[in-house]
């Protein structure tokens, strides 16, 4: 297990250039499934998570070849059916939520599919109904094993329909939509997520010869055809990077421009942290962040404490709100935060008030922040990164902290973040990796 060292008190000078999205990562290399062509992705980011999506998809047969930097070609055209049959396909499996997204694919294409409850973070209750109820609807047929803890599943007829979602999953509307691109008919999802990630996945199926029309819309429309083809495509820039470089300037007094941010796909993101009091210019498609001294968060018009919390897209994404926490703990003012969606996300505060912050931890969902106004530091500290976000948001509070601070089982941190100490050592944060 590795550990980061971590000089706090250090001042970040120059630009970074956020990673490719993880999350569409995920959807769009399991969306390579779908045809037997080759397919180009560029902006792929080098971190754990997609490098073992990557991994087992070349032990299912894919044939993955790395093009350049960041740029892979893969090719579907000879796929080892009886692997994914296999006890070590069920094991990577179990060991990484985003194989989940192989499901649709292998539906779509040839008709059934064997998948094991996924891996990924420890941050309570991740329902996979949306996605089952989806696919069953389009036909699809689920035999649970018990001896082998996998789910056996037959689609010998994919037939378009009509479904209301009982939630704006974002992997659940990416898997129904790549098990209905090839199905019989039409297929109408309303309540679909809509997020960038899920636009780009549409955009990306359509130029493989998909039709799809309601992209950006919660209502998506799929004229199912017979077969797809190969494409090129480039993945966006990962907004959860973009937001984690924002509060980690402003935490750490900080000078920064973040570059080639796609800024128009960023949605909310730059005005939550504006709430903060951080003072976010657009240059183009370039933010930058001045030094802040101090920075006051808003309070509401009838002078309420300012609160945060999750919702579907354009909505605040729940990846930000443990970044958006930490950043709270040096404003002026109070934050009530509420993670909606996750009712372990929050418990990380802990490790934060050994460092000095004032945290109040309502529930497993709620949690008020009195802010610090940077009159008193935060110290530090030895801590674990209990998940990808948690851990960068503990990284961020280390970095503003005096002293120094160990924080361990960091390969959560890598499954999201690509050379995370590196980039940072570059613009003056003090970080060594000790394996």
């Amino acid at each position: 297990m590795g550990q980061f060292i971590i000089e706090g008190g250090n001042k970040l000078h120059g630009s970074i250039t956020p990673q490719g999205a993880k999350n569409e990562a995920l959807q769009i290399l399991s969306a390579t499934l779908l045809t037997s062509e080759p397919v180009v992705v560029r902006n792929i980011p080098d971190i754990l998570d997609v490098n073992n999506l990557i991994n087992l998809m070349s032990k299912m047969g894919v044939k993955v070849m790395r093009i350049g930097a960041n740029s892979w070609q893969f090719q579907a055209d000879a796929l080892d059916m009886e692997f994914m049959r296999s006890v070590e396909f069920v094991k990577s499996c179990s060991a990484l939520r985003g194989s989940i997204l192989l499901l649709g694919p292998q539906l779509a294409r040839f008709h059934r599919a064997c998948v094991a409850k996924p891996g990924g973070d420890q941050i309570g209750r991740r329902r996979l109904d949306t996605h089952f109820i989806g696919i069953r609807e389009l036909g699809a047929k689920f035999n649970y094993n018990e001896e082998k803890s996998v789910y056996e599943i037959d689609a010998n007829q994919l037939k378009g329909k009509y479904m209301l979602l009982d939630e704006a999953s974002v992997t659940g509307t990416a898997n129904i939509i790549m098990t209905a691109v090839m199905a019989e008919g039409v297929t109408t999802i309303y309540n679909a997520a809509c997020e960038p990630y899920i636009q780009q996945l549409c955009k990306m199926l359509n130029k493989m010869g998909a039709k799809i029309t309601g992209i950006a819309s919660n209502l998506i429309t799929i004229e199912g055809v017979s077969e797809l083809r190969g494409c090129e495509h480039t993945i966006l820039p990962d907004m959860i990077e973009v937001g984690s470089f924002i509060g980690m300037a402003a935490m750490t007094g900080s000078e920064l421009t973040i570059k080639n941010v796609s800024y128009d796909d960023l949605g909310i993101i730059p005005s939550m942290f504006r709430r903060l009091g951080i003072t976010v210019e657009r240059k183009g498609d370039d933010i930058y962040i001045p030094q802040h001294e101090h920075y006051e968060v808003e309070s509401f018009m009838d002078g309420s404490i300012m609160s945060f919390a999750d919702a579907p897209w354009p909505g605040l994404t729940p990846d930000l709100l443990s970044v958006i926490l930490v950043v709270a703990t040096q404003a002026k003012g109070s934050v009530l935060i509420h993670q909606k969606m996750f009712e372990s996300r929050l418990f990380f505060v802990d490790k934060l008030i050994d460092m000095g912050a004032q945290i109040i931890l309502c529930d497993p969902h709620r949690a008020v922040v009195i802010g610090h106004d940077n009159q008193f530091k935060l110290h530090g500290s030895r801590m674990s990164s209990p998940d990808i976000r948690a851990g960068i948001a503990l990284l961020i509070a280390a970095m503003s902290a005096k002293g120094t601070s160990i924080i361990s089982n960091i390969e959560q941190i890598d499954r999201g973040y690509e050379n995370i100490e590196q980039r940072l050592t570059a613009l003056g944060a003090s970080i060594k990796r000790i394996n």
